[in-house]
Parts: C-alpha cells; structure tokens; sequence
C-alpha cells in the first residue's frame, strides 16, 4: 500500500487563502454592481474619481493602474451614463479634468454603501473579536507592505 505523502500540508497556505478570501469578495461586489448595470473597474474609476476629483484622467489612470487610453474608454462609458463630466484644465489647456456628476455622485454613495452591507454580510459569521483580529492583522500586512524599488 502507498503511504502518504508527508511533504504536502494539510491545511492550506496562508496566502492561498487570503487569496481565496479576496477572490469571493471581488465576485460577491461583482454581483452587488449588477443592478446598476456598472463593472467593478467602473466602479473603482468612479472612486478615484469621486477622491480626487476634479482630476486629470492620467491620475485616475495612474491609481486604477492602468494605460491612459484605457481610461479613456472607462470615462467615456462613464460619461455616457451621466456620471462623470469633463472639463477643461485651467492650469493646462490641453489638458481635460474629470469630476462627479450630482447623479454620478449619488451612484457612488449607493456602491459604497452596497459594498460596505456586502462586505459585513461576508464577514458576518465572524464573532467581532475575530473581525478586529482580522483587520488588525490584515491593516498591519498593509501597512508593512516593501515599497517598489524601496
């Protein structure tokens, strides 16, 4: 008879699973973006947006990581929809900033507020304990992370 193999764990890696976790969180806030009809990069663009705003489309382009011409076609569906307006830069004139609309603005609180009910209902089987634990654990990856380069 065979015998096990020793050398492959029982559990699986830590990592393994922190990427698990923010695989079913990306998929659950896909689905919550649904009745608006808007992807999760829209959404994210809407954000920058929304943060930094009135901004040029090379910030939005530069924090969603992304090329300037794909952020192009993401304002422009944007825009489209009524959610985001263009104007001209008053420091470049060949330069154009974006910003919210009031109706843009409006989706934006709706997505979040959808995204925070979706984020607590994932974690809700969590005692509170375990969700500071969480996110103590979790803020301190984040905030250790090495910089690029650094």
């Amino acid at each position: 008879m065979p015998s096990a193999r020793r050398d492959l764990p029982s559990d699986p890696p830590l990592g393994e699973l922190v990427m698990e976790v923010a695989r079913g969180l990306r998929r659950r806030f896909a689905a919550t973006l649904e009745p608006w009809g808007i992807t999760p990069h829209e959404s994210r663009a809407l954000r920058v947006i929304g943060h930094h705003e009135p901004t040029r489309l090379g910030v939005v382009a530069q924090h969603l990581r992304i090329a300037p011409r794909s952020v192009t076609d993401v304002v422009d569906t944007l825009e489209g929809r009524g959610f985001v307006e263009r104007e001209p830069d008053p420091s470049d004139r060949r330069a154009v900033r974006v910003s919210l609309t009031t109706r843009g603005r409006k989706v934006l609180d709706e997505l979040d507020t959808a995204r925070r009910a979706d984020h607590e209902g994932y974690f809700a089987d969590l005692s509170e304990r375990d969700r500071a634990t969480l996110a103590r654990i979790l803020g301190r990856l984040v905030d250790d992370r090495p910089t690029p380069g650094g």
